[in-house]
């Protein structure tokens, strides 16, 4: 799994923590220390979502427009990451000649789905508005 998670996270939280105010792609960038580019993809998906808009003209920037209690860091998760691949399999197929590797990417599959299942019950129980109290 990438930073995207985390990255988000820390983006919706400012947000959260900004109410009101528009922030540009730059000041968000700048609380994560990361480049603007990074930043603004992520906003995009976070808008797709419906999470986030855009103010455009003088003293624009991007605000939260959902409500920080009903976004799930699960919620976030599965905007960013799409795929919710929590792990990768083997590039390439494993020898299937081999016993190992005529059934690890099985037994890989089932290990990881119960971890994805975990993880996810654990997010689901954190929302924006959880992260944003321990900040302050």
């Amino acid at each position: 799994m990438s930073s995207k998670l985390s990255v988000g996270i820390h983006v919706l939280t400012v947000l959260a923590l900004s109410r009101g105010d528009a922030l540009t792609s730059e000041q968000i960038a700048g609380s994560v220390n990361t480049n603007p580019v990074v930043i603004r993809r992520l906003l995009g998906l976070l808008r797709a979502a419906g999470y986030v808009e855009s103010k455009s003209g003088v003293g624009g920037g991007w605000v939260l427009v959902a409500d920080p209690n009903a976004i799930t860091l699960l919620d976030v998760l599965r905007v960013v990451e799409p795929q919710h691949q929590m792990f990768a399999l083997h590039r390439s197929e494993p020898n299937q000649k081999c016993m190992v590797g005529c059934n690890i990417q099985k037994v890989l599959v089932n290990i990881y789905d119960e971890a994805w299942n975990c993880m996810a019950k654990r997010l689901e129980h954190s929302t924006i508005a959880s992260v944003t109290a321990k900040i302050h």
